[in-house]
């Protein structure tokens, strides 16, 4: 057991270091550049634009803010808004389909994910859902009543301290990881060598198939759907490694992924916005559909572009 929690502690370090050179640097740029002109010119850029969604043009705020940063950051500007419920839902929808892209695109290009399909996806199912939505929705136009609100931070005086403001946030996010990261690695160590996770796989294996992927890949979706794209990659970056998983089926399982990750967490934290009841429901239950259907399209298109190579070469 001594041997098998070592293990679990190196690799938990050396996949923490690993994303911490993502996390640290782009969470001190991105912090530096909220007290520059950039953010606000592009919360300016995308304004006109907004009346699409269904959504006023200060709701670019929290759009911005929550893809750049995260989506504590989108709530937070969403609860200094007054917003309809309409509005905060879909704010809500859009932002669980795409969020934190600068830091979970790179974190999934380290598993062979190409950060364009990472980005195209995301991007595309924030947009296309907020559309819907927007057509399909006609009521929700009362004020939304927010339940409860996040603490507020100082305002940094001056550079050095928007500087040592961006180390303490990036620093804060390496050290969050690694408390999450490191125990978790050490618990996958234990269960693989009790062979636990052999009988998770193929518990998972008919869920996996239905998708599209082999049974080795039940341990990357299930890392992702607890756990979200930032933290579950470090389970499934070793995954990946362990399982000798495919670039296809890792690739699928992220187009999975991209649409529902963190499923607990990232449903849960829309509540201090006033989603309570059908609203959570709805917003769950959207997520999980647009990820089957998704998958199930990938994996179908992947399947027939296979199997018309095989022809091809075999013709020639």
């Amino acid at each position: 057991m001594i041997s098998t929690i070592k293990r679990g502690l190196f690799v938990g370090g050396k996949t923490t270091w690993t994303l911490g050179k993502v996390i640290f640097p782009i969470t001190l740029i991105v912090t530096i550049l909220q007290f520059t002109p950039v953010l606000p010119w592009l919360m300016e850029l995308i304004s006109p634009i907004m009346g699409i969604f269904g959504l006023s043009g200060e709701a670019s705020i929290p759009l911005v803010l929550g893809n750049f940063l995260n989506l504590y950051a989108g709530i937070g500007a969403m609860l200094s808004l007054d917003l309809t419920v309409k509005e905060v839902f879909i704010l809500a929808v859009m932002l669980s389909f795409s969020h934190n892209l600068l830091i979970e695109s790179s974190v999934a290009t380290k598993v062979g994910v190409k950060m364009s399909v990472m980005l195209a996806v995301r991007l595309g199912l924030a947009v296309l859902s907020g559309i819907v939505i927007n057509l399909v929705w006609k009521g929700g136009g009362e004020l939304a009543q927010y339940g409860m609100a996040p603490p507020q931070q100082a305002e940094p005086n001056g550079w050095g301290e928007i500087f040592m403001l961006g180390i303490e946030k990036a620093g804060y996010g390496v050290f969050q990881l690694a408390l999450i990261v490191i125990p978790l690695m050490v618990m996958i160590q234990i269960l693989k060598d009790l062979k636990w996770l052999d009988v998770f796989s193929r518990w998972m294996a008919p869920v996996t198939r239905m998708l599209g992927m082999k049974e080795n890949t039940s341990t990357t979706l299930a890392a992702g759907l607890l756990f979200g794209l930032a933290y579950g990659s470090a389970v499934m970056i070793q995954a990946v490694k362990d399982d000798g998983v495919s670039r296809k089926d890792v690739t699928i399982a992220f187009i999975f992924l991209v649409a529902c990750h963190a499923v607990v967490e990232d449903t849960l934290i829309f509540i201090p916005l006033g989603l309570t009841g059908w609203t959570l429901l709805a917003l769950f239950l959207i997520r999980v559909i647009v990820a089957i259907i998704l998958t199930l399209i990938v994996s179908t298109l992947w399947k027939r572009a296979e199997i018309s190579e095989r022809k091809e070469a075999t013709l020639s």
